[in-house]
């Protein structure tokens, strides 16, 4: 299954997940894009968003204002639509609307192959940007093995390039897979210094020794975090 975490309020952009995106309010467009793929719940801290929810046909979970993260929310959503151990459970952000559905199915995959992994509690994904684009704050940079596991995760450009020479920048993509039970896991595990730092929750799982199992995508999509993001995607997807 894939459940949507859509919290209104946003110190950045509130009532982000509720702005137009041709037509549709972000979250409803991010949903149909997922349904495509798999059954979708919506989880939030809004009757708003339930009412909209409803109206398009979706189902939506009602979950605690106090949630410290999207992954605490759909931890509490997965918990009361009563999830089995081995469920698999797909976290796309609400403000992801021009994901690709083939990006989707290529996390099912990896998180079904890591599946069983104890030792591997999220699946997630990354494409390439240039230098540029690195630079960005907002657009998070992961480093990896050569076996495809997350070493660490900044929104400061890395790795350094010292020599200035030709770099492969990672740009993570906000999707996470887990099977329930490593969701449970995750949600359990006390806040970690460097999570707080860099205000990136999947550090947690690193700083307790925990995997990242990680793959390259294509991808044109992005998160929109701001109004300017809005309108930049509004530009290259619908105009």
């Amino acid at each position: 299954m894939i459940i949507i975490p859509a919290r209104v309020q946003s110190s950045r952009f509130p009532n982000k997940v509720l702005a137009d995106i041709g037509g549709l309010p972000m979250v409803i467009k991010t949903a149909q894009v997922a349904s495509v793929v798999d059954k979708v719940y919506i989880a939030t801290d809004s009757k708003e968003v339930i009412d909209i929810a409803k109206n398009y046909g979706f189902e939506a979970i009602l979950t605690s204002k106090s949630c410290n993260s999207g992954t605490d929310r759909i931890y509490e959503a997965a918990t009361k639509i009563g999830c089995q151990d081995n469920e698999i459970i797909i976290n796309i952000q609400a403000d992801e609307p021009f994901i690709e559905t083939d990006v989707i199915k290529e996390l099912f995959n990896l998180t079904k192959e890591y599946a069983s992994n104890e030792d591997v509690i999220i699946s997630t994904l990354f494409k390439i940007v240039s230098k540029d684009k690195a630079q960005d704050s907002n657009l998070v940079k992961v480093v990896t093995t050569n076996n495809n596991f997350a070493l660490y995760f900044s929104r400061s450009i890395i790795p350094f390039n010292r020599e200035n020479s030709n770099i492969n920048y990672k740009a993570h993509l906000g999707v996470y897979g887990f099977t329930y039970k490593k969701l449970k896991t995750f949600c359990n595990l006390k806040e970690s210094f460097l999570e707080d730092s860099e205000k990136l929750e999947q550090l947690r799982v690193l700083e307790n020794g925990y995997k990242i199992a990680i793959k390259e995508v294509k991808s044109s999509s992005f998160g929109i975090d701001t109004k300017e993001d809005l309108e930049k995607a509004l530009k290259i997807f619908l105009i």
